[in-house]
């Protein structure tokens, strides 16, 4: 029997509550050349031999952050995930398909979400943690959520400085709950626009620790002004591995911290699945979206794990739920915690040091080129610079000499003037040789446009 899940009668309602009048007119953002008009043009058939060859010599035409000099970030960073990682999270105690709601047959899911809690306290400097939230963008959607059902106001107030896809998720977020954002129209703005934008029905201020352009900030004088208001500091760190270098977000009186832990554990994965990070006061405590996990003992005093609160998810109020969280993010966290676990806190404070050392010797590098400005005076492992030439254009030419060298601002800020603006990412993954193999590469492509 052919399962239907929905009638033409369902669509049509569906296409007719939303204000479309076909499944097409979903589609209208896809410029008419990118669609396809047809059946793909593949062979009727092959064998999987020929197959498995087709796909591997397509494949090898592309340029991977793993075959090339790769200096790219914006919220996804490249990092070594050492090969134990791998094997730690296919072991048996952990490996499941299971969601730990039941902990008498989840004990091993349930002691590391436990100790994935503890760490992302030990990194933001906040008391609790949650185990579950998609991304560090989705984390950051419900952390305004949150605030508003703090506060009871309906108002979020945005750092021109947050990824652009950070503000797109919240936007999104705000506008199918009713909320308003504001944020100051100058990217360059300081904090003092943000204070200026609080009015009496505002829940939060959001900024991003380092920010979009790697500048890092104190925000402790922030957080004070921000909490006199009655409003709270939502604080949001897309590269976690700064944290083992910088002051922490808690120790400078955050409300509620998030986070991406991509950077641990976890590769590019072409954007995605990644680690949403999300901590917080404890007194906010039961506002709090995902899960959390808690130690306890059993009915013969062994120590166990159990799923302690879940008060925003599905299962427990379905009319008042915030979150949806798959069991297969939880693999995720997983290596996120058998990464951290392996570097401890001497190992992550090395590996940060090692991303900071990288990056300042690109920087150097790279001012030493005639018209290249960098922009960010302290950062970590990121930094913007001013090309004398258009940074999109830019990070083509250097894509033709098998370097990619970083993102143009103008692709995320397409309205803000900087489109001789390149965000550029050093890691521990880059070795010296990359670094003069970038130099020598941006040196010779700004000396084309010179003689243009």
């Amino acid at each position: 029997m052919r399962y239907l899940p929905l009638t033409p009668t369902d669509r049509g309602e569906m296409l007719s509550r939303i204000g479309v009048d076909a499944i097409d007119d979903l589609f209208i953002d896809v410029p008419e050349t990118a669609r396809l008009d047809g059946p793909i043009n593949l062979p009727p058939h092959q064998s999987e031999m020929q197959v498995e060859r087709d796909l591997f010599a397509m494949a090898a035409q592309n340029k991977t952050a793993s075959t090339v000099p790769f200096f790219c970030g914006a919220g996804a960073y490249k990092h070594h995930v050492p090969a134990s990682v791998d094997h730690i999270i296919q072991r048996s105690e952990f490996l499941t398909s299971y969601t730990p709601y039941q902990p008498e047959i989840t004990q091993g899911t349930l002691q590391y979400l436990f100790e994935f809690q503890t760490q992302v306290c030990e990194l933001t400097g906040m008391p609790v943690a949650n185990a579950s939230m998609y991304d560090g963008s989705t984390a950051t959607g419900e952390a305004v959520l949150m605030a508003h059902r703090i506060t009871r106001k309906k108002r979020a107030v945005i750092s021109a400085r947050l990824h652009p896809h950070y503000r797109g998720v919240i936007d999104n977020l705000s506008d199918m709950g009713g909320f308003d954002v504001a944020s100051p129209e100058d990217s360059v703005s300081g904090v003092e626009d943000l204070i200026a934008l609080i009015d009496d029905d505002t829940s939060s201020v959001v900024v991003q620790y380092p920010d979009f352009f790697g500048n890092i900030m104190d925000y402790s004088t922030l957080a004070r002004d921000v909490q006199s208001r009655g409003c709270l500091l939502i604080v949001v760190v897309p590269e976690i591995i700064s944290l083992g270098l910088l002051k922490r977000p808690g120790d400078m009186s955050a409300d509620i911290v998030t986070g991406e832990g991509q950077s641990l554990g976890n590769g590019l994965n072409f954007g995605g699945p990644y680690v949403g990070l999300f901590a917080a006061k404890e007194k906010y405590l039961r506002q709090m979206p995902g899960r959390l996990c808690g130690e306890t003992v059993d009915a013969d005093g062994k120590r166990g794990f159990v799923l302690t609160l879940s008060t925003r998810e599905q299962h427990i109020r379905r009319d008042k739920a915030t979150s949806n969280i798959c069991t297969n993010s939880g693999l995720c966290s997983l290596a996120f915690t058998a990464h951290m676990t392996l570097l401890g806190g001497q190992g992550l404070r090395q590996l940060a040091q090692l991303n900071h050392a990288r990056a300042v010797q690109l920087a150097e590098k790279l001012e030493t080129i005639d018209g290249v400005e960098v922009l960010t005076p302290a950062f970590f492992n990121e930094f913007a610079i001013r090309l004398p030439a258009p940074a999109g254009q830019v990070v083509e030419a250097l894509a033709e000499k098998s370097v990619l060298g970083g993102v143009p601002v103008s692709r995320l800020m397409p309205d803000t003037g900087m489109n001789d603006v390149l965000l550029v990412a050093a890691t521990e993954a880059n070795t010296e040789e990359d670094l003069a193999i970038y130099e020598a590469a941006l040196r010779d492509v700004l000396n084309g446009y010179r003689h243009e």
